[in-house]
């Protein structure tokens, strides 16, 4: 059911709200017969708006909103009365999410803090009243201004999971068991490739009552940059993590070529995110002794930090913490 609830992609058809009609209006009381223009401005149309929450999640609500309708500004009226502002539509999403155009897959913009406003889709402009007009050679312009018309387009919304650490690794790594073990959540774990569909989230206590947040990245294959095993809508989830933790089991037959396969998966997709801080971990090792750990350290690939952990035997899961703090801060 939780992997049913977690929605990282939606396209959406806004329609932001027209402008109101200025007001061609002409002052008239019981002293004035002949008065002049004194038409007020349309007012402007509802805005469709995103709004940061930290308290949201995943983008589930938007999932069956196809049509966004912002409202219509309200016309001028006499008196320099101005047409009140359309409705605006505000969206919370959750942090991390990105807005993209349909035709061109051009990203506008993203949401990173909490509370964040920005305008998906403006309104239309409300029109000028005819007070506006008003010249020497024109002294009552019976004419004022139309409002301008509202948009309407397809937006994607995407969402890119932020947290202080990214579990990255091939599919039955351990990922979810070590996010199991170091943080109250609870993903889905058993023994076959692809447990994990979607991206999962705990917060991992540190000392002192510090706390730092790790994501549960659904395993990635070879080819994942060419979409391969969803390999587009897995990566992407990388792009916001501080921090990556490569996790390789210790039974794997070629140690750094996996960590190989990995990296060149990441840079292919975005080569950005190689400048990012990495940690190695070697899984599954309570199956090792201290010789075969020494035995295996020529293996291991350089120039990255690397641990031997086992989850379930909940060895070096402290010293992991450590190295994850110092790397993050």
């Amino acid at each position: 059911m939780a992997q049913q609830n977690f929605v990282d992609y939606v396209k959406i058809c806004c329609r932001s709200g027209a402008g109101g009609a200025g007001s061609a209006h002409l002052h008239r009381d019981k002293t004035t017969a002949k008065g002049g223009p004194d038409g007020g401005d349309g007012g402007r149309g509802g805005h469709i708006i995103l709004r940061g929450n930290r308290n949201v999640w995943t983008l589930l609500t938007l999932k069956y909103r196809k049509h966004v309708i912002a409202g219509r500004g309200g016309n001028g009226g006499g008196n320099h009365s101005s047409g009140a502002e359309g409705e605006d539509i505000i969206l919370d999403v959750p942090l991390g999410t990105v807005a993209k155009d349909v035709e061109t897959g051009e990203v506008e913009f993203e949401i990173t803090e909490h509370e964040e406003e920005v305008i998906l889709l403006a309104g239309g402009r409300g029109g000028l009243g005819n007070a506006h007009f008003k010249s020497p050679t024109n002294q009552t312009p019976r004419y004022a201004q139309p409002g301008e018309d509202g948009e309407m387009v397809w937006k994607i919304l995407e969402l890119k999971v932020l947290a202080d650490v990214g579990l990255v690794g091939f599919p039955n790594a351990g990922k979810s068991t070590l996010l199991s073990v170091i943080t109250a959540a609870k993903p889905k774990i058993a023994n076959y490739a692809f447990t994990t569909l979607v991206p999962n989230l705990g917060i991992v206590n540190y000392r002192n009552g510090r706390s730092f947040v790790m994501a549960d990245i659904p395993g990635i294959i070879e080819k994942a940059h060419e979409g391969k095993g969803l390999g587009h809508r897995f990566l992407r989830h990388i792009e916001r993590n501080a921090t990556l933790l490569f996790m390789i089991p210790c039974d794997s037959e070629d140690i750094r070529k996996e960590y190989a396969i990995l990296l060149h998966e990441l840079e292919m997709f975005n080569p950005e995110l190689l400048d990012k801080p990495r940690v190695l971990a070697i899984t599954k090792s309570d199956m090792l002794d201290d010789e075969l750990k020494e035995m295996l350290q020529p293996e291991l690939p350089a120039g990255v930090p690397s641990i031997f952990i086992s989850s379930v035997a909940q060895q070096g899961l402290v010293e992991l913490k450590d190295l994850l703090w110092k790397m993050i801060n």
